[in-house]
């Protein structure tokens, strides 16, 4: 007689013991066990337990957009230390997150570490090694010669990444965080315990989760929308297998992403034509993305990532090459094409779903051709800031794969606005600034999450493609080697920054189409290899 595995929420909220380290899959509003992470938290403000928990989120905390997340548990005495990818982020016009204020009061430890990293760390913590050894992060905010990964004072009197010498060589240790409890969504579970995931809109790293916190004698807590009988699901469609499953709670209401309950496009349960699939909107976000758009190449494998960048497949849409390149982003999904909105991180049409932790693996060794990122700053040495806004850091959500991703890719594209908040007028062929914004080309920018430094010691090609202009990273500093039609280099751009950019004598003027509301012909570039 098989014996079901499924407790209520209310038991498996009661599994976790003070001072448990539990790790949380999810990304954002994608994949989060919302009604778990609610259940502890009903629990400690009935019990006022669990307490001291150490906490885990690989990608993403989970999200402020009607999907609490963290912010279940954001509650003192409940958590100590909390350590993720991302955070919780949004406009200014929503609260501050719960678990920001406890950031910024310095009421808990709290780190954000490279995506990619803490899927290692797991692997690592499973087989019983001794921490991650990699050179991801090298420079950046996450080493210890600069912030560490800390996030306020508190963490920072507790440093979690050391710099060690190994071969000749420097490289960054992050130690493992040993999981007890770890809390996995899938779609369907069985009544062993094997869960599939035919409604998920991305695998993300569950299966690793679970691996490090079996193999180190704790449990496996898994959320589903349904339990059917054992036996019935198909042996290839188990994601997460039966043994490495302890116990299993049951929401039947569990949104499929933040605001979205079900949709058959985000889980590749459906193919859509191109047709419903809407082309950017004209405003200087387009030109951006258009420009970005022209360093592609037939064939090539392109990271993805979040703001203006994720406009880019669209505009390759409508400019007819829907199969001309393939979309690889961090939650997993390879091909179609990468979604927007509450749908980040899912893609429509994928060719396939990887399991984060693989695709991580991918980013790490720089096996794509060609990422497309965003930037809140640049600096003197072309260093990036996307992971901190000194005066509200809750609007930005963190490195997330961010560092992963930058550290071995062969071509880097960043894409944002050459000053923040400037009040702009394109078409016609042109560039208008009708007010100017702050300055983004900063003498420091207040987080390093890309090096400048080390993309040069790496021989990478980096552009920072802006409305403007365009600036590349060159040997002896920043060079703007493009700028937009109806724009002045010397007030509009030179003038607007605090860096000192030389000009490439070779300077070209922007192809006016990008700044016409009709497709501009677009002309991928030959492929690079087979």
């Amino acid at each position: 007689m098989i014996s079901s595995k499924v407790v209520s929420l209310e038991t498996a909220a009661g599994l976790i013991n003070d001072g448990d380290v539990v790790t949380v899959s999810s990304s954002s509003g994608l994949g989060c066990p919302d009604a778990m992470l609610a259940a502890i938290g009903a629990r400690f403000d009935t019990e006022n337990h669990p307490r001291n928990l150490t906490v885990l989120h690989p990608i993403a905390a989970g999200d402020m957009y009607g999907i609490k997340g963290i912010d279940h548990i954001a509650k003192k005495g409940l958590i100590e230390t909390v350590i993720a990818g991302s955070f919780p982020s949004g406009p200014s016009s929503l609260p501050m997150p719960d678990i920001w204020h406890m950031i910024v009061d310095n009421d808990i430890r709290a780190y954000n570490l490279p995506s990619g990293v803490m899927f290692d760390m797991h692997r690592e913590a499973a087989a019983k090694r001794p921490g991650v050894l990699t050179k991801v992060g090298l420079d950046t905010f996450v080493d210890p010669s600069r912030q560490g990964g800390a996030m306020n004072a508190r963490s920072a009197e507790h440093p979690i990444v050391e710099k060690v010498s190994f071969g000749g060589d420097d490289w960054l240790h992050y130690k493992n965080f040993v999981p007890r409890v770890a809390i996995v969504r899938a779609t369907t579970a069985d009544e062993r315990g094997n869960l599939s995931f035919e409604h998920e809109g991305a695998l993300l790293g569950g299966r690793d989760q679970a691996l490090a916190a079996r193999n180190n004698g704790g449990i496996v807590i898994a959320q589903v929308k349904r339990v059917v009988k054992a036996g019935s699901l198909r042996t290839q469609s188990v994601h997460i297998p039966c043994n490495l499953v302890d116990y299993v709670v049951v929401d039947p209401e569990q949104k499929q992403t933040t605001q979205i309950d079900y949709d058959p496009e985000i889980s590749g349960e459906v193919k859509l034509p191109d047709s419903a699939f809407a082309f950017a909107e004209w405003n200087a976000d387009k030109i951006i993305a258009r420009r970005a758009a022209m360093e592609l190449a037939q064939n090539d494998a392109v990271n993805l990532g979040f703001g203006i960048s994720a406009n880019v497949p669209r505009i390759l849409l409508e400019e007819g090459y829907r199969d001309d390149v393939t979309w690889v982003i961090e939650q997993g999904a390879v091909g179609g094409v990468p979604l927007l909105g509450f749908a980040f991180g899912c893609s429509g049409n994928a060719d396939a779903i990887m399991p984060s932790p693989s695709q991580f693996v991918y980013f790490q060794g720089g096996g794509f051709d060609v990422s497309l990122l965003s930037f809140l700053q640049i600096d003197r040495f072309g260093n990036v800031n996307v992971s901190k806004l000194p005066s509200k850091p809750y609007l930005t959500a963190g490195c997330g794969g961010f560092v992963d991703i930058t550290t071995h890719a062969k071509r880097l594209v960043f894409s944002g606005y050459f000053t923040a908040g400037a009040k702009l007028e394109v078409g016609n062929g042109r560039l208008t600034i009708l007010k100017e914004g702050k300055k983004k080309f900063i003498a420091d920018v207040d987080h390093v999450t890309f090096s400048g430094r080390m993309g040069r010691q790496r021989n990478q090609e980096v552009l920072y493609i802006t409305e403007r202009c365009v600036v590349r990273l060159g040997a002896n500093g920043l060079e703007v080697t493009e700028i937009a039609p109806g724009i002045d280099l010397q007030k509009d751009v030179l003038d607007q920054s605090e860096v000192e950019l030389t000009v490439s004598p070779t300077l070209k003027t922007m192809d006016a189409s990008i700044f016409t509301d009709t497709p501009f012909g677009l002309q991928l570039k030959e492929a690079r290899h087979g």
